[in-house]
């Protein structure tokens, strides 16, 4: 991505982002093949992961209403995440949410939602696809 001129802020996003979806793959797999790929078009990067295979698969955050229009054919019919998670009340003020009330192991998609413009999954009997866009 350096190489591509892109700034080093979302350099390390992306290296954040595609750590936590490479963990998962590796946590909930019993596949040994996991395939990481970066799409690079103006103005986005997109991280795919890919991984064969399913021991357990969490269920994820709910879809958001719209897909991704330029999305390649075999990922429009996934889901996306649920978008930004937001700390503050509708007023501004802290509403008691504390990081303690979430699941160690559901923290990592917290982090790709936050970080993410946008991310989603597709699931197929030959493993699941997950791609974030930065």
């Amino acid at each position: 991505m350096r190489g591509w001129g892109e700034p080093d802020e979302r350099v390390e996003a992306a290296a954040l982002v595609m750590t936590e979806l490479v963990t998962n793959a590796v946590e909930h797999t019993a596949g040994r093949r996991i395939r990481c790929r970066l799409l690079r078009t103006p103005g986005r990067i997109r991280i795919c992961v890919w991984n064969r295979g399913r021991r357990h698969i969490p269920e994820l955050p709910g879809p958001r209403a719209e897909q991704p229009s330029d999305a390649p054919p075999e990922e429009l019919h996934g889901t996306e995440g649920p978008g930004p998670v937001t700390l503050d009340g509708p007023d501004g003020m802290d509403d008691g949410f504390s990081l303690a009330s979430v699941a160690e192991d559901g923290r990592g998609l917290m982090l790709v939602d936050t970080l993410a413009t946008r991310w989603g999954t597709r699931t197929s009997v030959s493993g699941r696809l997950v791609w974030a866009d930065i």
